[in-house]
């Protein structure tokens, strides 16, 4: 058995206050008594939760993943934007042109995301998360096609995109030139081992598909990179 995905975490320096932003745009359920590192639990089949670990760091840069979030007509496309600005974002400019139908704003620390325009093909069977997009390589997504046990969906003109079999968000990756590293990302994916599973077991699974080992100061947990840098942690079995 692999392991599985259970967390995106987001470094936050406002942890609850973030929390609160994305329990509002995804309709999701924030914990009566928030404690260090909240997390949002999902309402649909996302298949994981949402952290928010607190973080003196202050953004720099574009993150290396970003939500895009799918729409069923312009209507439901503008009340998305108008709720997420609403409760604290902003539209930003990352290069987008003026002729592609996709929203593209920042929660109230700047993490990027889109609002997709209805009729896209890519996302057409998913839900309202319809894909985690990643900045990497086409080895990234190979390497966490196997890490995670979830098959290729897409795999042409070096891009990349998985899914897992039990449905959810699509988790892509764009292909090179990637953008240039600002120290650690602010996003980052936390792995459970399988069920009875031994943490240094899965780490070193991982390591033999193509991860590495890296050490940010961690204590209990193991932090480890993808084949293109991008930190994420394997957890202790719980």
């Amino acid at each position: 058995m692999t392991c599985h995905l259970f967390a995106l975490c987001f470094d936050a320096n406002h942890p609850v206050r973030l929390a609160r932003f994305w329990a509002g745009v995804l309709g999701w359920e924030m914990p009566g008594d928030p404690q260090d590192g909240i997390a949002l639990l999902p309402s649909d089949d996302t298949g994981f939760r949402i952290r928010f670990l607190p973080t003196n760091r202050q953004k720099t840069g574009q993150n290396q993943m970003h939500f895009d979030l799918t729409s069923t007509s312009p209507e439901d496309q503008q009340q998305t934007v108008a709720r997420a600005l609403g409760l604290g974002a902003r539209h930003i400019d990352i290069g987008q042109r003026p002729e592609e139908g996709h929203v593209v704003l920042a929660d109230p620390e700047g993490n990027e995301f889109c609002v997709i325009e209805p009729g896209n093909n890519f996302l057409a069977d998913c839900g309202f998360i319809g894909a985690l997009a990643c900045d990497g390589s086409q080895q990234a997504g190979y390497f966490w096609s196997e890490a995670l046990g979830w098959p290729l969906v897409w795999d042409q003109d070096q891009e990349t995109a998985i899914r897992s079999p039990r449905g959810g968000p699509k988790i892509s990756w764009g292909g090179p030139p990637l953008m240039p590293r600002t120290g650690k990302y602010r996003l980052h994916f936390d792995l459970a081992p399988p069920v009875h599973g031994d943490q240094q077991v899965e780490a070193d699974r991982l390591i033999s598909l193509g991860a590495t080992r890296i050490d940010i100061g961690q204590g209990e947990v193991s932090w480890l990179a993808d084949p293109d840098g991008h930190e994420f942690r394997v957890l202790t079995p719980r």
